[in-house]
C-alpha cells in the first residue's frame, strides 16, 4: 500500500496472481514472473513497460516501514483491513484489479455491516443553499430509515450529507483521499470528530499521507463500490461527483440524481445524467429508497393530491353543486336545466348541499355559500 499507488491495476494484478507476499518479494528482487508480464501484455493486446512500474515501486522501498505503520495506527485507533477479513466488504470484489489492497479504518461502526444497506450522496464542494438543504434532508431521512449514508467528507454536498445522517439514527462514512489521521479539509475537523464516534473515516491511504488531486478521483471509486447507489444532488459540468456516478454505471449500481434550477451551473451535471438516461430522476427520500432497496422492498407511494370534501359527492350531487352559481342566485329549474337532471331530483340533493355547508337559499334562489 506504501510503494504502489491507489488503484494500481498492475499492483492489483500481481497480488492477485501471487499473493501479497511473493509480490513484495518479486519487487524486492527487481524481478517479475516471466508468465506475469506475458500474460498482462496477452490481456491488453500490446506490451507493456513492467521495468519502469517495478523501478518506480522499488524507488519507494526504503522509505516503507510497515511495522511503523501499524503502531502509528493503533496509537491513534485506526485499524488495518483486508481481503479475507470479517470485515471487509466483498461487494468491492467488483472493482476487480482495481479493488484496493487494505483499508485502514478509524470509528465505531463495522464497516461490512454498515455498507449492507448503504447510499452515497455526493456533489459539488461549492454547493448553493438549496443543494445543501436537499442533501441534508435526504440524508437525514435515509438515516432514520436506517441506511448508512456514503460520502467523499468534503465541503458542501459531502458535509451535508454526512450532518443529516449524524441527526438520524444510522452511521456515516466518509471516504478520503488522504490517511484517516490527517483532517482534510481543516474546517471538516470537528465533523469527522463526529463521525469516528457514530460512524467510520476510511480511506486505502495509510497514515500520514496527505491528499492529492489524483487520489480524490481514485477513491471516487471506492464510494460507488461501496453502496447499493448514489445520489448527485449538484454537479457542475466537471464535477469530481460525476466521476461517482461514473463508477457506479460501470459496477452496475443505481445511480439518481436530483434535478435543480436550470439557471444554476451546479445543476448542469445533473440534468445531463437524467437525459442521457444514466440516472433517475428522485425529490425524495421515498424515492431514493425505492431505487436502492431490494425489488418489492420499500416501495415509494404515489403522489396525490389532496382530498376536497366536495369529491366525496355522488356524481348527481357534484353536477348540480357545479351549476349553483357563485354570485347571484339561480332558481331550482335553472339548476336542474344546467345539471342535467329532473326538477325534483334537484330539490332533492339542494336540500342535502344545504344541509352540508356548499349552498345557500337567498332572495333571488340557489348560490354558493361564500364560505364554502
Amino acid at each position: 500500500m506504501r510503494i504502489a499507488d491507489a488503484g494500481d491495476p498492475l499492483m492489483g494484478q500481481l497480488v492477485a496472481r501471487y499473493g501479497a507476499e511473493e509480490a513484495l518479494a518479486q519487487v524486492r528482487e527487481g524481478r517479475l514472473g516471466p508468465g506475469f508480464v506475458a500474460e498482462i501484455a496477452a490481456r491488453r493486446g500490446k506490451p507493456i513497460d513492467c521495468e519502469r512500474r517495478l523501478a518506480a515501486w522499488r524507488a519507494r522501498l526504503p522509505y516503507v516501514d510497515a511495522e511503523a505503520d501499524l503502531a502509528r495506527g493503533e496509537e491513534l485507533g485506526a485499524r488495518l483491513v483486508v481481503p479475507g477479513d470479517v470485515e471487509w466488504p466483498t461487494q468491492l470484489d467488483d472493482l476487480h484489479h482495481e479493488r484496493p489492497l487494505g483499508l485502514w479504518l478509524h470509528g465505531s461502526a463495522d464497516l461490512r455491516f454498515a455498507c449492507l444497506r448503504s447510499v452515497s450522496i455526493v456533489g459539488s464542494r461549492a454547493a448553493t443553499p438549496y443543494g445543501v438543504h436537499v442533501a441534508a434532508e435526504l440524508a437525514a431521512g435515509l438515516s432514520e430509515a436506517g441506511w448508512t449514508i456514503v460520502s467523499g467528507g468534503a465541503y458542501g454536498i459531502d458535509a451535508a450529507a454526512h450532518r443529516g445522517a449524524l441527526a438520524g439514527v444510522a452511521e456515516t462514512i466518509a471516504v478520503l483521499a488522504c490517511g484517516t489521521d490527517v483532517a482534510y479539509p481543516a474546517g471538516n475537523h470537528g465533523l469527522f470528530e463526529g463521525m469516528r464516534a457514530r460512524g467510520l473515516l476510511v480511506s486505502e491511504c495509510p497514515p500520514g499521507v496527505r491528499p492529492t488531486r489524483i487520489r480524490f478521483l481514485v477513491r471516487n471509486r471506492l464510494i460507488a463500490a461501496l453502496t447499493r447507489g448514489t445520489v448527485v444532488v449538484e454537479a457542475a459540468i466537471r464535477s469530481g461527483a460525476l466521476s461517482t456516478a461514473g463508477h457506479a454505471v460501470k459496477l452496475s449500481r443505481h445511480v439518481a440524481a436530483v434535478p435543480g434550477p436550470v439557471t444554476s451551473g451546479n445543476s448542469i451535471g445533473c440534468h445531463r445524467l437524467i437525459r442521457r438516461a444514466e440516472a433517475v430522476c428522485v425529490t425524495t427520500t421515498h424515492e431514493v429508497i425505492e431505487l436502492m432497496a431490494a425489488i418489492g422492498d420499500d416501495l415509494s407511494p404515489e403522489p396525490r393530491a389532496p382530498v376536497l370534501p366536495r369529491d366525496r359527492l355522488d356524481a348527481e350531487s357534484r353536477s348540480i353543486l357545479e351549476a349553483v352559481p357563485s354570485r347571484s342566485g339561480a332558481g331550482p329549474a335553472t339548476i336542474a336545466v344546467s345539471a342535467g337532471v329532473d326538477l325534483m331530483t334537484t330539490l332533492s340533493h339542494l336540500g342535502v348541499l344545504a344541509a352540508a355547508g356548499y349552498v345557500e337559499r337567498t332572495d333571488h334562489g340557489w348560490r354558493l355559500r361564500r364560505s364554502t
